[in-house]
């Protein structure tokens, strides 16, 4: 019989829902296959033999290949339970193997000859909905094997990456996990849902967290671990709206960090663990979302970089839209990554992620960037705060990237009529997408598309 005691060992089953390892004893008349499509640390494809009552298993980067000249590494991992090709969805983040896990392809596996998994070589056929065919897994050093595709019927140079779908769901990977969040989401209780929040647009306490349920995904990277302020209204855009800087919450998804402020004084700022902390700050009226420049733990380190475009209200849309393209072009000459998203008001904002820094040199970026467009040209931009100097101009933000300051985070709302939202965007939407235009009650169908910042943490 395989052993199970690892693959037990290595899981917390309070925290994941991926099922208990007990062993099979019964004797299958067809050995079972999988492969597991796995986005953990790093993605890769988990193939799974069934023997001796569990699945013997190999992590394989690259998948495996339909041609006989590729030759992909496979890692033989922990046995796991036969239970466990029935699994789908999200293992959480910092428990082993972190990451959601679709179910790829399944069917069964014949071996040639009685297999040795300790050396091999094991020659194979499968029998799935995918894959089909002969292989051989070849044993080179340690745990490292190869899988080879042998000649037959069954070769082409079809790429697996064409198959993006659960073979039990039909669901993609992202999906399986919006899904699972919206799961864990669902047990939340909401007091006074049909209160309407924003009257223009008829905008009820219920609809903003669905809204912030359906897009938690996304927007969490943004969130977790980020310090923030809130605005809050309990009864509405009409009743009292205060900014929340500071804790006011026992709950386990929200954390606390003790911050000096201006007058040395340790302050309580808060920020949220996890998509729970999310919904529950929206439950208790906290509608929109603003981001410091910098995670809970490194409170001395931005590590994103802010420009908000703030045009006078007579100002033309394309003379707005020209002015974001001329900050791109100096960002890009700097080489400088740059993200684009609405501001859910009058104007865009632009967010480079920056490696870790000092607060002084951020502001000193950002302040000698906003400078070159002004000096450059003087009657199209100006970065003095008072109103009565920006007539005819954009006003270039670029104060965000203090300690202490925030700026609106990407798909938040913004408390004005019909609900905008403060959407990223991709740079050749910029000329088809106007500030205030994406709101709760369109954005559905673009969540359906991939998400123009999805790599903004990656860079």
């Amino acid at each position: 019989m395989g052993n199970l005691k690892e693959y037990n060992q290595k899981r917390d089953f309070k925290k994941t829902k991926e099922p208990y390892g007990s062993k099979n004893s019964g004797k299958s008349k067809k050995l079972k296959y999988i492969i597991q499509h796995h986005m953990a640390r790093r993605e890769h494809y988990d193939l799974r033999l069934e023997y001796n009552g569990v699945f013997i298993s190999f992590a394989v980067p690259k998948g495996p290949s339909f041609n006989t000249k590729d030759k992909r590494l496979a890692v033989k991992v922990e046995d796991h339970p036969l239970s466990y090709g029935n699994f789908e969805g999200t293992i959480p983040k910092g428990e082993y193997g972190g990451g959601t896990v679709m179910l790829w392809d399944k069917g069964t596996w014949e071996p040639h000859f009685k297999p040795d998994f300790k050396k091999g070589p094991i020659k194979f056929t499968i029998n799935g909905k995918r894959i089909k065919g002969d292989y051989t897994l070849v044993k080179f050093k340690d745990d490292n094997w190869l899988l080879i595709k042998e000649k037959d019927e069954f070769v082409s140079n079809v790429k697996i990456t064409k198959f993006k779908t659960s073979i039990k769901t039909d669901r993609t990977m992202n999906e399986i996990s919006n899904n699972e969040v919206k799961e864990d989401l669902d047990d939340i209780e909401i007091t006074h849902p049909d209160k309407i929040i924003i009257p223009k647009g008829h905008i009820t306490k219920k609809d903003i967290i669905t809204y912030y349920k359906l897009v938690a995904k996304r927007m969490f990277p943004f969130l977790e671990n980020r310090l923030i302020s809130t605005i809050r209204c309990p009864d509405g855009v009409n009743g009292e709206i205060f900014y929340m800087k500071h804790l006011n919450t026992d709950s386990k998804n929200i954390g606390k960090k003790l911050v000096k402020d201006k007058d040395s004084q340790n302050k309580d700022y808060y920020y949220i663990k996890n998509a729970l902390g999310l919904i529950e700050e929206v439950q208790m009226n906290s509608y929109e979302f603003h981001i410091w420049g910098c995670k809970q733990n490194s409170t001395n380190k931005p590590d994103i970089l802010v420009f908000d475009f703030d045009p006078d209200e007579k100002l033309s849309l394309k003379k707005l839209r020209d002015g974001v393209k001329d900050l791109k072009k100096v960002l890009d000459k700097l080489k400088l990554k740059s993200y684009l998203k609405t501001s859910g008001g009058k104007g865009y904002h632009v967010f480079v992620p920056l490696k870790t820094t000092s607060w002084n040199k951020t502001e000193k970026i950002a302040s000698n960037i906003s400078e070159v467009m002004v000096n450059n040209n003087p009657s199209k931009y100006t970065i003095n705060m008072r109103k009565e100097k920006r007539e005819g101009k954009i006003f270039i933000d670029y104060f965000r990237n203090k300690k202490g300051a925030t700026s609106v985070s990407p798909y938040s709302i913004r408390l004005k009529d019909n609900a905008p939202i403060s959407c990223p965007i991709s740079w050749k939407e910029l000329d088809l997408i106007k500030p205030q235009s994406i709101t709760i009650k369109n954005i559905k169908d673009r969540l359906k598309k991939k998400d123009a910042w999805a790599n903004f943490f990656n860079n």
